[in-house]
């Protein structure tokens, strides 16, 4: 999925966030960086014991343990969710603490270098496929021209902030899982990536002409929820949730080109019928 995985940076993120705050992180024990021991490197984490919304089948399409809870617990889950957020987004001096996450392409701030660092992602996609996506190209230039007047502070951004890297227990967050995106960047990189993840599942499950959950992670309600909780209220936040479309995008393209490298579907006539956000990314950059 990405070109290189640094699981000593994973390691190192995990370990920190569970010192200084109350974000519910397993507790990591060791890291082995030497391929030679089990053939690739690794590290090891405690064990925890909660449920996880299921991506296959996406819980939007019904028949899972989210989707059939009361809409108190959703909301309950839905809250907390945010309220994780705002604890990790609390983290005081981020550039200095993780100053080990900072992405390495350039750019005039944290937010520059963040999307630097996501059109790289792009070409490593397309180069390693050997195929361009016109619409995720459409939307970073979408991205350029609506670009925020206000970039917000920086903090500690989670990077892969949905549901579906979270564990639950009694529809509170057990086990954030998942950090292979880690960086730094405004609060509302982790709070868009939040939203648009359930709007692509929901949007999914209406294209295939099921109701979905047109309730749950709605933009206002989580924007209020954190200004709430963390006294901060999101800005531009359209722009974050298309950012976090276009970002999908690339994962699009890369499983899409990865399931025809193997042979399991053949390759369409336009190529941007391999990215299963389409549905919902397309008219965000229309």
């Amino acid at each position: 999925m990405f070109p290189s995985y640094d699981l000593t940076k994973q390691f190192r993120a995990i370990g920190t966030v569970g010192e200084r705050t109350a974000v519910p992180v397993p507790r990591v024990l060791w890291d082995e960086p030497d391929a030679g021991v089990i053939g690739t490197p690794f590290f090891v984490m405690e064990r925890v014991d909660g449920v996880v919304p299921p991506d296959i089948m996406p819980y939007a399409m019904g028949g899972n343990w989210l989707y059939d809870a009361s809409p108190q617990d959703q909301r309950r889950l839905q809250d907390a969710t945010v309220d994780l957020l705002a604890e990790l987004h609390a983290i005081t001096d981020p550039t200095e603490v993780f100053a080990f996450v900072e992405f390495a392409e350039q750019g005039s701030s944290h937010l520059r270098r963040h999307v630097a660092h996501a059109r790289a992602w792009y070409e490593y996609a397309a180069r390693s496929g050997g195929r361009r996506s016109p619409l995720v190209e459409r939307g970073f230039a979408w991205l350029d021209d609506h670009w925020p007047a206000h970039e917000g502070p920086t903090v500690l951004a989670w990077g892969d902030s949905r549901i579906g890297n979270v564990m639950y227990r009694d529809f509170r967050p057990v086990a954030v899982l998942d950090w292979e995106m880690v960086g730094l960047g405004p609060r509302e990189v982790d709070l868009g990536w939040l939203v648009y993840a359930h709007r692509a599942f929901h949007t999914m499950a209406t294209t295939w002409g099921m109701p979905g959950m047109p309730s749950f992670l709605q933009p206002d309600d989580v924007a209020a929820r954190y200004e709430s909780t963390s006294g901060y209220a999101p800005r531009d936040f359209g722009w974050y949730i298309t950012y976090a479309a276009v970002q999908w995008g690339v994962v699009g393209l890369i499983t899409g080109l990865r399931s025809v490298h193997f042979g399991e579907r053949e390759m369409p006539d336009d190529v941007d019928d391999l990215l299963y956000n389409r549905g919902s990314l397309e008219p965000m950059v229309g």
